[in-house]
């Protein structure tokens, strides 16, 4: 199957192959972009049609420096730490819910969104229209003075979460947000030691690099001062795991013997939380972070249970439990609004961004009463966090979630999705294992299922560009880049998804036909 858009000019060619397409499949790309035109097979000959758009208009030029020009500036003028994908970088400069189009009009399906960070879709109507609103009223007065998005926020934002997390601090970034809950967490306990779970990723700050664990995003300087690590309880890729440990549609691959009621592998990772405790940190702590999912480690899931003991192990050590929303918060796994929610978890201190405003630079700490006291004792604060524009733009999203129900569709589209792409698992060698929780997806890539050894990341990129030339765009993430993350916008359609399913296994068998070229 080969799908290519070739312009925002309302229209698109596409070559299909009927042999390696469903009529569902085929159906769906037609329904995606409200054709009028239908087509079927025709005896598994190729069929090659044009079909008039009805897409939001896009530019199909950009009034700027011409492309080359514009790689050469960033190249010369903008940070060398910022990486792009593709082989020729695309150049995204308009978007429409969960499309985006670039330099020269053609549009692609975002299942990446902006690294899970544009929660209710590119311009979003409610959200664009609210930041207008206010950006004509009041831009920034500073937390030296009252106005009235940041009350109205505040206590939205509050009705979300449960008692007592009802304290909110606003912040710029899910790095801030971090770097201010490890100060709270340290200030209210009057301890040190923050324990983190191996493969974390809590921002890029001088605090919050230490508390990651990921190689690549540190430098070899000090950093991580009473921060220590315990064992990533990795259903997967772990030493123990097995085919009921996970909450999610899709379960692993590795076989199960235990009885009902009783999770081996979760036991054995709370041994190893246990021996951190004795061994590595002192009698008392300050607390312990996880995320929900791990997000940049490619979307990884503990068994059921394992939060929930971890967060009365660390309570017995006098620490604060932090959870770590700013990919898994708002609605993106689907059964709940916040990611701990589904753990059966109250946590002492929530942080968030990303999706907290849709693309818009903002993050938050919500915290208890208490702990917001103890910060209290000495002044906090940030010139930029609680900003008005921030605040209408975080409100309006939190309406649109609500009002487009899109954490039900989060639910319903991500089933779809994660149950489709345990089929492709069984068909296709490579694909080690599926995972995750409503529109938080993960797919391991592996070069054989038995020995789990991930595939090289030219393989990765190379299906990656295969996506992105029929349009679809996806990210990737693991410690070996060898998992590609699905986070789009929560907008998505189940026709988007069967047009993505469709797009994912073109490019798979297109790995499998290179492969047996090769041998």
């Amino acid at each position: 199957m080969w799908l290519y858009f070739l312009s925002g000019s309302g229209r698109v060619w596409g070559t299909f192959y009927p042999a390696q397409i469903s009529r569902q499949i085929l159906q769906s790309c037609t329904m995606l972009i409200q054709s009028d035109y239908s087509t079927d097979y025709d005896g598994g000959q190729v069929s090659t049609m044009e079909i008039n758009l009805q897409m939001p208009f896009c530019a199909s030029s950009l009034q700027s420096y011409p492309y080359e020009q514009m790689l050469k500036i960033r190249k010369q003028n903008v940070s060398p730490c910022l990486l792009t994908y593709y082989k020729k970088p695309l150049l995204i400069h308009q978007g429409h819910m969960q499309w985006v189009f670039d330099l020269e009009g053609r549009r692609y399906l975002d299942l990446f969104a902006g690294i899970a960070t544009v929660s209710v879709g590119h311009c979003h109507p409610k959200v664009t229209a609210a930041a207008q609103k206010q950006l004509g009223r009041l831009w920034h007065t500073s937390s030296l003075y009252a106005h009235a998005a940041i009350q109205e926020y505040g206590e939205k934002l509050a009705s979300l979460l449960p008692a007592p997390l009802k304290v909110i601090f606003l912040t710029n970034s899910g790095s801030e947000a971090n770097d201010l809950a490890m100060l709270m967490a340290r200030v209210f306990t009057r301890n040190f030691d923050i324990i983190g779970l191996r493969g974390g990723y809590h921002g890029s700050s001088a605090y919050t690099m230490g508390l990651s664990s990921i190689g690549c995003y540190k430098h070899g300087l000090a950093n991580g001062l009473g921060c220590q690590k315990t064992m990533l309880p990795d259903v997967f890729r772990g030493p123990w795991g097995g085919s009921h440990c996970r909450d999610s549609p899709v379960q692993t691959i590795r076989k199960c013997t235990c009885s009902a009621g009783t999770c081996h592998a979760k036991d054995q990772y709370i041994e190893q939380l246990k021996d951190t405790l004795t061994t590595c940190v002192p009698k008392a702590i300050a607390g312990f972070i996880a995320e929900p999912i791990q997000g940049v480690n490619g979307t990884v899931q503990y068994p059921k249970g394992f939060l929930k003991e971890a967060f009365q192990l660390v309570r017995e050590k006098g620490g604060v439990c932090i959870a770590d929303e700013v990919q898994t918060g708002f609605g993106r796994t689907g059964s709940h609004f916040w990611g701990f929610e589904g753990h059966d978890v109250v946590p002492d201190i929530v942080t968030m961004a990303k999706g907290i405003g849709n693309g818009f630079p903002m993050g938050a700490v919500v915290s208890t009463a208490e702990i917001a006291e103890a910060l209290a004792q000495n002044l906090h604060f940030n010139t930029f966090g609680g900003n008005p524009v921030a605040c209408a733009v975080g409100s309006a999203v939190l309406d649109a979630i609500a009002e487009d129900g899109l954490q039900k569709n989060s639910e319903e589209v991500g089933t779809r999705l994660l149950l489709e792409l345990a089929k492709l698992r069984d068909e296709f060698e490579i694909v080690g294992d599926v995972r995750g929780k409503g529109l938080m997806i993960g797919i391991e890539m592996v070069k054989n299922k038995e020995t789990r050894q991930p595939l090289p990341v030219e393989e990765i990129n190379q299906i990656m560009e295969d996506c992105k030339d029929m349009g679809v765009l996806i990210g990737r993430g693991g410690l070996f880049f060898q998992t590609f993350r699905i986070k789009p916008p929560l907008c998505i359609t189940k026709e988007d998804a069967d047009f993505a399913l469709g797009v994912f296994h073109a490019a798979l068998t297109r790995h499998r036909e290179r492969t047996a070229k090769a041998k």
